[in-house]
């Protein structure tokens, strides 16, 4: 494909191994058709490995920003298993994968998460840039239809299950945090904004409940590209069309628009079905109709990764679509 425009500046939103999907489809492309790649990561997670060292040691989730730095890494892919595998034993240590404790490590011996980051980038060598969407440690706040408010991402994600009850009102604790001012000045600068796919509530929405950075994705003149997810949630989405994963994204974001939402199109594959099944996930109903009424441009096909043994987007797919969007509008 042949584009008129190869200095790109690019920021993508988001959490969770959906965002770090993206991330792997475009690391190819830094500093070739992309010139700046930022990507904005969520820290309210609450369980596991990354919600223990949060709280041991006053410091924002740390996971999803592990996720992403690999994801953007050229060291040899037998060392990005090393990082990501956790420890099977071990007072302290089981669960730990160990690319979180670097990660600590780093954060002590440099005095600032920021310049952890970058440190880890570098020894990483990592294409782009990682950036937390804050510095504080934070907590997901949820209320759900019943009127009962949930703290916590893991717990949120509990309760919606247990009860099988839409969420009605998200927020962050605290409410006032701000956004470091790298992450305002890269999404001010940006030529298109995207959305990842991941869990709606606790991975995609947490970022724009930090209100400058709100404030500067709506003030931006950047094309806004919202990617649907392919599944269900379990205690978020269940049974959510694509016209209410995006009408939710932005009831609670208060965005007033985005510009193109990426659908998939393509059906369950007959391989899949006991998986989804299990994990009590449905695909994405597709009705692209509805969005489009509302003035929004789809971009829809086959996005499955018809190789891996779960339901994700396949990273070719992904670039190639967005190489599209970016032929089209620029």
């Amino acid at each position: 494909m042949i584009l008129k425009n190869k200095n790109i500046k690019l920021v993508i939103l988001g959490g969770g191994t959906g965002l770090s999907n993206v991330l792997t489809a475009l690391k190819d492309d830094y500093d070739k058709i992309i010139k700046k790649l930022t990507a904005i990561v969520t820290v309210a997670d609450s369980g596991g490995s990354s919600g223990y060292l949060k709280k041991i040691f006053d410091i924002p989730a740390i996971g999803d920003i592990r996720n992403c730095l690999l994801a953007l890494s050229n060291i040899e892919n037998y060392f990005k298993e090393i990082f990501q595998k956790r420890f099977s034993k071990g007072n302290g240590l089981k669960g730990h994968p160990l690319g979180n404790l670097f990660l600590v490590s780093l954060i002590e011996n440099e005095g600032d998460f920021l310049r952890a980051i970058k440190k880890a980038s570098k020894i990483l060598k990592i294409n782009g840039e990682i950036m937390p969407s804050c510095l504080e440690k934070i907590d997901l706040v949820a209320r759900f239809e019943n009127g009962k408010t949930i703290v916590g991402e893991e717990n949120i994600v509990k309760y919606g299950i247990s009860k099988k009850l839409r969420i009605k009102e998200l927020k962050i604790k605290p409410q006032n945090i701000k956004s470091p001012p790298q992450v305002i000045k890269r999404i001010r600068a940006a030529d298109i904004i995207i959305f990842s796919p991941g869990s709606l509530y606790t991975s995609i929405l947490p970022n724009l409940l930090i209100n400058d950075i709100r404030r500067a994705v709506i003030n931006s003149k950047a094309l806004r590209i919202f990617m649907i997810n392919l599944l269900t949630q379990p205690g978020e989405t269940d049974n959510f069309t694509a016209f209410d994963h995006l009408s939710e994204f932005l009831r609670i974001s208060k965005l007033p628009k985005v510009d193109i939402c990426i659908v998939n199109t393509k059906k369950l594959p007959a391989n899949k079905i006991s998986i989804l099944k299990n994990e009590n996930k449905k695909m994405v109903l597709p009705d692209v109709d509805k969005i489009k009424k509302i003035g929004i441009k789809i971009y829809s096909g086959n996005f499955i990764n018809e190789k891996d043994i779960y339901l994700k987007h396949d990273p070719k797919k992904i670039s190639k679509t967005i190489f599209k969007i970016i032929k089209d509008y620029f």
